[in-house]
């Protein structure tokens, strides 16, 4: 890690803990700054806390205090989860005080170059194909940010010869002052999280931050399909790498005649990849492309893909069974990401559907059931969904109580051939606390088929 005097004797504080809070704090301590630590939740319950506290800084929880900020702080770092409406951040913009998140601290204090992933859908299955071919690749990468350890820990580890590979999020990318990727990529854009940005030109541009430090020396791989990428691809100082699964392009990474290019060069052919959908096409070339650009041979590549099932919960193969094959999407809580899980596939579906009832109908997901022969509902949406499959001409649905129930009636409904799909189109809260949850009693359902 690079020892800076930056934060030396200022007065930082850190607003909310969880794993990111807690890093900061640390590491700004270990960085000779004279820490506070405000969280929310009270003394008594907080673990993370109390062990900031035995380290010597300073903890004020229980409470937001506005005028906690009249203490004189040089700096907040802020967990990427509150939003910049929140009354403190409000004053301390008000202030004058620098607002950053924990991404910004990593990327100071790394000896490791970084590749920076972000976008609407797609950013943990490309930050996990990028991981692993660098690593089949041998050039040592690191993980970080939201689908492995906090940043700021893995940079404190990183030498030179390392390169961390991390997916960020816009509530990250809020808070960056310096942070300059070596290689960037934005998968798409969609409407998302308009609770915590306000409006869409916020959101966009909170993306944008991802590329707005890059140089000429510096790429940004950016999805050739979308306007707004292309965009945010022109106000970019970066060299410009594409990718397109519809076209064939002067440079970047796309399709020709069945096979993957990077630039002129054949890299395998698409026949060969084991994760399917189109939508996972764009991460596989985003993906093809930060490695190629990192020095990673096509073997390795093709190792990778031919291989690869897919991230944990996002179109995840879990097995085959009496010629039936099942796959878990339990992180589908929109219809947008079940729309693309149903597109993947031209075998015969059985849809298990339902959960968190957020006030819609899913018309919009009736185009797509074309491919769908039956669907087995659970949760808030059950009888919504059921609307939208009767209107779709599917004559078979089911109703159970729960995904673990859906799994034996999805069987019996299946023929060999079909694809058992778990696609939710919805959030998981009305009956488990996680979308991880509810596909992890989904993979032990399937299972117990056996």
């Amino acid at each position: 890690m690079k020892q800076i005097n930056h934060y030396l004797h200022r007065k930082v504080l850190v607003l909310g803990l969880a794993k990111s809070g807690v890093a900061a704090a640390s590491l700004l301590h270990k960085l000779g700054a004279f820490v506070t630590v405000n969280d929310f939740k009270p003394l008594s319950e907080n673990v993370e806390a109390q062990e900031l506290l035995e380290q010597g800084i300073t903890v004020i929880c229980g409470g937001h205090p506005v005028e906690l900020l009249d203490e004189g702080f040089q700096l907040v770092v802020k967990n990427p989860g509150i939003p910049y409406h929140n009354p403190m951040i409000q004053r301390a913009i008000e202030m004058g005080i620098p607002v950053i998140t924990e991404v910004e601290l990593a990327y100071q204090i790394s000896e490791a170059p970084f590749v920076a992933i972000t976008g609407t859908n797609g950013k943990t299955t490309t930050t996990t194909l990028v991981f692993d071919m660098l690593k089949k690749g041998e050039k040592l990468p690191l993980i970080a940010g939201n689908i492995g350890t906090v940043a700021s820990t893995v940079a404190q580890e990183a030498s030179p010869e390392n390169t961390i590979v991390i997916e960020l999020s816009s509530f990250q990318l809020m808070g960056i002052e310096t942070f300059n990727p070596r290689i960037a990529i934005l998968t798409n854009l969609y409407d998302a999280h308009l609770d915590y940005h306000g409006t869409r030109k916020e959101y966009v541009q909170a993306k944008a931050n991802i590329t707005k430090n890059q140089t000429s020396s510096e790429f940004f791989i950016v999805n050739a399909e979308q306007e707004e990428t292309m965009a945010v691809a022109k106000e970019s100082n970066a060299k410009i790498i594409p990718f397109s699964t519809r076209r064939v392009l002067q440079e970047g990474a796309y399709i020709r005649e069945g096979w993957i290019y990077f630039n002129d060069e054949p890299i395998m052919e698409t026949k060969d990849i084991l994760l399917p959908g189109a939508h996972n096409l764009e991460n596989i070339l985003s993906a093809i492309a930060a490695s190629k650009l990192s020095g990673v041979n096509n073997q390795a590549i093709f190792n990778v893909l031919n291989t690869f099932s897919g991230v944990k919960h996002r179109l995840q193969f879990i097995s085959e069974f009496k010629e039936r094959k099942f796959y878990n999407d339990s992180k589908a809580t929109n219809m947008l990401a079940t729309q693309n899980a149903i597109a993947a596939f031209k075998e015969p579906i059985i849809l298990l559907a339902g959960g968190l009832d957020r006030g819609n109908e899913f018309d919009e997901l009736i185009p797509y059931l074309k491919n769908v022969k039956s669907v087995v509902t659970f949760g808030q949406t059950a009888e919504k969904i059921e609307r939208a499959a009767k209107s779709a001409g599917i004559k078979t649905t089911k109703r159970v109580d729960n995904v673990e129930k859906a799994v034996p009636v999805a069987y019996q409904l299946s023929e060999p051939g079909d694809v058992i799909l778990l696609s939710p189109a919805c959030a998981s809260w009305d009956q488990y606390k996680t979308f991880e949850v509810r596909g992890d009693i989904f993979i032990q359902a399937v299972h117990m088929l056996k």
